[in-house]
């Protein structure tokens, strides 16, 4: 298949282009920066630089939209919120025009969305059908996300969103930032380590995508994350045990508040997430559990 994948340099863009590629499939890969895309992925993909590259004949049967600025990565101040927005938002409105425009319209559309959508939620269990419990920014900026998306569908375009949880994997993503002050014996719960924390691994997440490209009856909402979430505690302890040292520094909430600000809704918002329709449809997890997922191997980036 001729795919177009946004965001294709990312964490879960770079292995999400390899696996694709080792299946035979052509990629272009969509990038403000197209000389590092080569540099960063090799040379098998086609890179653009802005979709007004793109005519109304050049045809991709699937687009994969990933983009977006780093969310956490810097303080949310009224302009690296519009930024982070605009970055989503505006390249989905972008890649909308182009469906509307092309001559043949692609059989598929997967975008990106997070568990941010349902907002801080406590111990309820949440599935694909729950409504959010807020609206702040992070569950605005996930609806708007899905509701831009959702309009190719008016082109007869099939359309999968995927709400992605905490995706771990050893060579980047959460875990690696969690990785060194927890072999010092300097990670601890967050909070009161009561939220809930629903993770996924890298190598699942892809398999989701895959699957989606290949069964044309998969459409609209899906949780990616796995079956079994765990509570920040619950994820300290078990890391702390992986890398057999202690977790001696708890972080409370009000100091994750005061460094962090509105940011540190991300780390202590709970959501009890499950992946419902995948596991009606069968999906085989590889990494179902937290320990699995802390103990794969280290050579496996797919």
């Amino acid at each position: 298949m001729n795919i177009l994948i946004t965001g294709g340099t990312g964490f879960i863009g770079r292995a999400l282009v390899s696996s694709l590629l080792k299946e035979g499939h052509k990629v272009t890969v969509l990038s403000r920066t197209p000389d590092t895309v080569n540099k960063i992925i090799g040379n098998e993909v086609t890179t653009l630089s802005n979709l007004n590259q793109l005519t109304s004949e050049h045809h991709f049967q699937v687009i994969i939209n990933l983009a977006g600025a780093p969310i956490f990565d810097h303080h949310w101040s009224d302009a690296r919120k519009q930024i982070i927005r605009d970055s989503r938002i505006q390249l989905t409105e972008q890649l909308i025009s182009y469906i509307k425009a092309a001559t043949v319209k692609p059989e598929l559309l997967i975008s990106g969305s997070a568990i941010g959508y349902y907002g801080n939620q406590g111990n309820k269990v949440l599935i694909e059908s729950s409504s959010p419990a807020s609206h702040d920014f992070s569950q605005r900026l996930c609806a708007d996300w899905e509701a831009t998306a959702q309009l190719a569908s008016q082109f007869g375009v099939r359309v999968c969103l995927i709400r992605t949880g905490l995706v771990l994997a050893h060579d980047g993503g959460l875990l690696q930032r969690m990785l060194l002050p927890f072999k010092f014996g300097l990670g601890g719960i967050l909070g009161d380590g009561q939220q809930w924390m629903s993770w996924i691994h890298k190598a699942d997440w892809i398999a989701i995508a895959k699957l989606m490209i290949s069964n044309t009856a998969m459409q609209g909402v899906y949780n990616a994350t796995a079956p079994h979430p765990v509570t920040n505690s619950e994820f300290t302890k078990t890391l702390a045990q992986h890398l057999r040292r202690p977790a001696l520094l708890p972080m409370p909430a009000w100091l994750l508040k005061i460094l962090l600000g509105e940011r540190s809704e991300l780390l202590l918002a709970s959501q009890r997430v499950l992946p419902e329709r995948l596991l009606t449809e069968n999906f085989h997890f590889q990494y179902p559990e937290l320990l699995s997922a802390l103990t794969e191997p280290r050579t496996n980036h797919e």
